[in-house]
């Protein structure tokens, strides 16, 4: 009887969606949301990462999807794939977004704005990490479109040390990049007292 109840409990607390029609209401949401095409993979992702969905249920939700015709495939201009929301399905979105919880559209829309974050920081700013005899370089160089704007090695006295600088500036790229040129910008000249005393 006690494991019973324990096993209730377990599955009441489980917050992993588990109804397929709940799910597909939740992808044309994110898709709607999103207002483009995403790659195929970006989607499993945003879906999985969460801990919202597994990926039976989410590969059931996208064969759904697909075969009602209410996302599409597609490639970008890149040539990755991608799903886009069909007009069937931004009619999902809006109208039947409330059968799904707010807290898991709210939850999976966050997830995906932090996502696409991460990938255009990842695309500005590039992290690689060169062992020494004694400690690592941090290599951190910030992208523009023709030119580096910063090419930085940052010393550690040892590869779990360098990483950690390198997640650390990833957190906030941008905040970085400007700190560093704040500084150099601010620096002034050391003035030294040369008098007797």
């Amino acid at each position: 009887m006690q494991d019973d109840n324990i096993l209730k409990m377990a599955e009441m607390a489980d917050t992993e969606i588990k109804d397929v029609p709940t799910l597909n209401i939740l992808i044309c949401y994110l898709l709607y949301k999103i207002n483009r095409p995403v790659g195929k993979e970006h989607l499993y992702d945003i879906m999985i990462n969460t801990g919202v969905v597994n990926y039976f249920y989410f590969q059931d939700s996208i064969d759904y999807l697909l075969k009602n015709e209410l996302i599409c495939e597609l490639k970008d201009e890149d040539g990755l794939d991608c799903y886009a929301l069909l007009s069937k399905g931004g009619a999902c979105a809006k109208e039947l977004k409330k059968y799904a919880p707010k807290s898991y559209r709210d939850k999976l829309v966050n997830a995906a704005l932090r996502y696409f974050a991460r990938l255009k920081f990842e695309q500005e700013i590039k992290i690689e990490y060169i062992p020494l005899e004694k400690g690592c370089y941090t290599h951190v160089r910030c992208l523009d479109k023709n030119n580096d704007l910063m090419d930085l090695k940052l010393y550690a006295p040892d590869m779990g040390q360098a990483k950690l600088i390198g997640e650390k500036i990833m957190l906030n790229p941008a905040g970085f990049y400007s700190k560093v040129i704040e500084l150099a910008l601010s620096n002034e000249e050391v003035s030294y007292d040369l008098s007797d005393n």
